[in-house]
């Protein structure tokens, strides 16, 4: 545990360590997902009834989770982005309420649902991050709003679907847009004004991108112009990539996040429109004052239009806070041809003397870093059907990709594991630090993908490609999992008929609670993953799971309301195999469990 008396002024800090409350998105600084709360357990929790419920009158995904603090929990809703305050001591009375004036037509730059991700917490102000880019602080007593600031330019096809994360004095928030071309980046905001503290993008120059002379310093290799060599004998522009050996690594002095978009082909300058939507969740170490983040798919899902490592897309970043500049990157699926976005979670944790990291991607592999300076440790698959690389090479970083699931420009490859969904999508796995094991929800989806032309325009979709999707090798569509992070095995594995889409909450009392799409809420045994409870809720679940006390009894609550890509087909009625970027063919047989779109409810259970 971290120690409070060296953050003494860290009031954010110090809430994340009471287990009455749920105070941040994740429950803590390090995204861990874990409680000390026990009243509900192995014994018990088979007594566990739901206790009330609220209907947030929204009908979308609803991801995330919400907020506690004190006697009072703060919800959020897909678009509009409602935000309502329930008084827990008058029986979930709305205390206030806020409704943001959107334009409506923001919701077509969402390229998978209307969601939105949940609020931050921080200096008595609760923050939105709205879908059209405005980051609002409102008052946690009044709902009042105190200030605003917008963070992106939805005219360019931007749009913010993360939560705002609170850490020490500063407000991170994120972009997305990486389907319509648009260059993304990290914002760190001041907490008492809302003015910008740094703003670091995910390509461009080093001075843009906030990379300075001791980045990767103790991993220089990560910072290789390009890390492929084409088999066919080009200049990685097309073809089959192998990994190059450390000593034909060519090294430049800076700026490689233009100098690894080559020669593009559809517009100008490739990195002005790199993707790396930074949409996720983020973690810090107060200790090292390093905040960790990963960016997400490099702009337009064709890869021959972009060829070279595009860096810094697919990225996992380590930044100073205060001053936004990174200490490390590592970049996990160079040159991405899949739509592998990186933009998971990192949950920071200890173990064998070493402060480290650990990270689901969807790529399918499992890493865990040393997170002081970023040396790769564990690279390991998730699941064994992901084929697009073999492995990954530990000493260079580099994943030795698999030439016959490569894409390219109007040839339509198949059987690709996983899909662009990945492994694990955006649902956040948590980490338990008494049994030393991480809890993982698991898509087990593969596709066909072939990139088509596509010219860019701003504010229009740039995706540049259509795909299919279909259930993996076992035969269902998803999984969840206990995983040893310092071994890259798994401990336990259990099937999911459908993608396990939601976030993942573990207790002392080793309990695992998590939700699925075809709506059940359920508890397992953390040390087995056999089943010892489960609650069938109205909609799918893609929330994350969360617990507090209340006058001295433990809850469990999960956001139900079924959505994200895996559901917003559904929710659209889109019905070709290939709408809603492939989802609609994929998970077209949940209509048999969710025969209408997502109606938004907080679910809360207790004994």
């Amino acid at each position: 545990m971290i120690s409070l008396s060296a953050f003494a002024d860290d009031a954010v800090l110090k809430l994340t360590q009471d287990d009455n409350q749920w105070t941040q998105a994740r429950k803590d600084y390090s995204n861990t997902g874990y409680s000390k709360l026990s009243q509900i357990n192995k014994g018990n929790v088979r007594n566990v009834k739901l206790a009330w419920s609220f209907a947030t009158g929204v009908n979308r995904g609803h991801e995330g989770a919400p907020l506690v603090i004190g006697d009072t929990m703060y919800i959020h809703t897909a678009f509009p982005n409602n935000v309502y305050a329930l008084d827990l001591n008058e029986n979930q009375k709305i205390k206030w309420s806020y409704f943001p004036k959107q334009d409506p037509s923001v919701q077509a730059l969402l390229c998978c649902d209307n969601v939105n991700r949940g609020l931050g917490y921080g200096d008595g102000k609760i923050f939105l991050q709205q879908n059209d880019g405005t980051l609002v602080a409102l008052n946690a007593e009044t709902g009042e709003k105190m200030w605003d600031v917008k963070v992106v330019d939805t005219k360019q096809g931007a749009s913010t679907t993360n939560a705002p994360h609170v850490f020490k004095d500063k407000v991170v928030t994120g972009c997305a847009g990486g389907e319509f071309g648009v260059r993304c980046y990290i914002s760190a905001y001041n907490i008492k004004d809302g003015s910008l503290a740094w703003r670091a993008y995910s390509s461009g120059p080093d001075s843009e991108v906030l990379i300075g002379a001791n980045f990767n310093k103790e991993n220089p290799h990560y910072s290789a112009l390009s890390v492929y060599e084409d088999v066919n004998g080009g200049n990685t522009e097309g073809g089959s990539f192998k990994a190059l050996p450390k000593d034909k690594l060519k090294f430049p002095e800076s700026d490689l996040g233009v100098k690894t978009w080559l020669k593009p082909q559809a517009i100008k300058n490739g990195w002005e429109h790199g993707g790396g939507g930074t949409w996720g969740w983020y973690s810090y170490d107060p200790k090292l004052n390093l905040m960790y983040y990963g960016t997400g798919n490099p702009g337009t899902w064709n890869p021959d239009v972009r060829p070279g490592d595009n860096k810094w897309s697919m990225t996992i970043f380590a930044r100073d806070l205060d001053t936004g500049m990174a200490r490390w990157g590592y970049q996990m699926t160079p040159h991405d041809e899949w739509d592998y976005d990186g933009m998971n979670e990192i949950i920071l944790w200890d173990a064998k003397g070493k402060n480290l990291a650990t990270h689901f991607d969807r790529n399918g592999f499992a890493y865990t870093f040393d997170r002081t300076n970023g040396t790769l440790l564990v690279a390991e698959k998730m699941n064994k059907f992901a084929n697009w690389a073999t492995s990954v090479d530990l000493k260079s970083g580099v994943p030795n990709k698999d030439p016959k699931y490569s894409t390219h420009q109007d040839y339509n490859a198949k059987g690709i594991c996983p899909s662009a969904l990945g492994v694990k999508d955006e649902q956040p796995a948590a980490y338990s630090p008494k049994t030393g094991l991480f809890y993982v929800p698991l898509n087990h989806v593969c596709m066909t993908y072939e990139p088509v032309e596509s010219k860019y325009i701003a504010g229009q979709p740039w995706v540049g490609s259509t795909l299919t999707m279909f259930a993996g090798p076992e035969g269902v569509m998803g999984g969840f999992m206990a995983w040893d992070a310092l071994k890259g095995k798994s401990v336990w594995y259990n099937k999911e008929k459908f993608s396990a889409w939601g976030g993942v909450l573990v207790t002392s009392s080793d309990l695992v609670f998590y939700g699925t799409l075809d709506r059940w809420f359920k508890a397992l045994d953390a040390q087995t993953g056999k089943e010892l409870w489960k609650f069938q809720v109205g909609s799918g679940v893609v929330g994350n799971a969360m617990t507090y006390t209340h006058k001295g009894k433990q809850y469990v609550g999960v956001l139900s309301g079924i959505g994200g890509w895996a559901g917003v087909a559904m929710n659209l009625g889109l019905q070709n195999e290939t709408d809603g970027l492939g989802a609609a063919g994929g998970y077209k047989e949940l209509t048999k469990w969710n025969a209408a779109p997502g109606g938004g409810t907080m679910n809360v259970f207790s004994l």
